[in-house]
Order: structure tokens, then sequence, then C-alpha cells
């Protein structure tokens, strides 16, 4: 498919998807955001990539809704709108492949919800991250919803009242991102990442991937229960039960990806 918004490259095992409104600051737009969730879940029906690369071209990583079509909208199709954000924002953790986002340049709102989404953020030493909504007259509330769970309770209210930017490093030390390069450094410390996120098979690791973000969410007796079932059945066939036979058998394993 050809996209207006959004750039698609396939590289081997990895697909890069790039936001490409510059001019506009890669505002997320309906029309963007639909094209989005089109290139995630496209690419996640596809079990011969393993990873995907969210980037984004110009001085802004995402300044997040696009205002201008939001101020000509009433009630129910800001409803649409914000269904239609979420939607394409759970697309990456829904899907089996890992996506690392690098974060280049400033993330603000719903752009700082777009990072926060991904797996795994990589940002370069340039890039800042914030939830203005606080200082504002319209709270940042579904942002905030991916933004607040990689940090501690009074760092996420800080970030959401304030709406003050985080430099790259405060996001390092506050757990929002994994990873920070110089710019110059970018691209190869994202896909050192990637390279090691996705190691092994592909089908192990969607299905990980899936569980683990399930597992999170539910009280420690839940979560112990789902992971017994999804790894008792995993291990006894496929790729599950291939790992230990190679180990025992002292050979490199052989991966069939597909169970």
């Amino acid at each position: 498919m050809e996209y207006r918004n959004l750039m698609y490259e396939r590289d081997g095992l990895y697909v890069t998807i790039t936001l490409n409104r510059p001019e506009r600051r890669n505002c997320l737009s309906s029309d963007m955001l639909g094209e989005l969730e089109h290139a995630l879940r496209t690419t996640g029906n596809d079990n011969e990539v393993a990873g995907v690369v969210l980037a984004a071209n110009g001085p802004v990583f995402s300044s997040g809704h696009d205002l201008a079509e939001m101020a000509e909208m009433g009630e129910p199709e800001l409803q649409e709108l914000f269904t239609l954000c979420t939607s394409a924002m759970m697309a990456m953790s829904e899907i089996p492949q890992v996506v690392v986002a690098k974060v280049h340049a400033l993330a603000t709102a719903a752009g700082a919800q777009l990072a926060a989404s991904a797996d795994l953020i990589v940002a370069g030493t340039e890039a800042g991250f914030a939830t203005p909504g606080g200082k504002g007259g319209l709270f940042c509330h579904t942002p905030m919803v991916a933004v607040a769970r990689p940090l501690g309770r009074k760092r996420a209210v800080e970030l959401a009242l304030t709406g003050d930017v985080i430099d790259a490093a405060t996001a390092l030390e506050w757990g929002l991102v994994n990873r920070v390069a110089p710019t110059e450094q970018l691209d190869e410390v994202t896909m050192d990442l990637l390279g090691r996120a996705t190691r092994g098979s592909r089908y192990a690791k969607g299905i990980g991937k899936q569980t683990l973000y399930a597992q999170m969410d539910l009280p420690v007796g839940e979560a112990y229960k789902l992971a017994i079932d999804v790894m008792a059945s995993k291990a006894a066939r496929g790729d599950g039960a291939e790992w230990p036979k190679a180990f025992i058998e002292k050979r490199k394993p052989v991966w069939t990806h597909t169970e």
C-alpha cells in the first residue's frame, strides 16, 4: 500500500515505519493514525518480519494530535478520533513483532504516547518528552495511559501536571526510555537493541511478548496461572520443545518460527 503520511521500508527481517509529515511536525491526524494502524497490523500478519522500527522525519518526532483537525470536531467526532488513536497505539503491543521507537527529537502529548506505546525506546540526546496539556486547557488524559505506566506514580504526576519537557537523560533515569545515544549513533544503537531483542524463535517471541503484557496487568496469582498454562503448552511442541532438545544434544537449535 502507498501511504501519504508515512514511509514504509522492508530490509530483511525488519520493517521501518517513518512518520513523514515534517512540515506539520508529524502531528497525528486521523489520516496519519489510520495509515499507522494499517502499517502496523499488516506487518503483524507477516511472520517473516522479526521487528519494527518506528521513526520520524524532520525536526520533531511528533507534536501529538492535529489541533487544527480537533478544533473542527464535536464530541462524537472526537470520540472517534481518540478511539482510532488508541487502536493505533495498542497495535504496537498487540502485534507479535518487537517494536522499537527511535526518537530523535521532541515527542509531545500523543507523540509521547506514541513513543511510550512501543515495546522499547531508543532516544537521541536531542530528544525530549512532554505531556503539555497539564499547563493548558486540555489535560493529556489518553497520552498519560501509555506514558504513566513505565514511570513511578510521583514522576508520572509531575510530568502530567507541569507539562514540562524532560530531556533524554531524565527520561532514561525515570524509566521511560531504554537507551540514550548521540544523534550520530542513534541508528546503530537502535538496530543493536532490536537485533538482540529479536534473537531466537519469532513465534516464541511473539507469544512471549503478548503473554508478558497480559500477565503484567493481572494479580500475581492469576499471572502465574496464565504463565503456567502458556509455558506448558509451548514447551510441549514446536520451537519450545526444540530448545531443551538442542541443549541436551549439544547442538544449535533449529527454529521453525511457526509454532
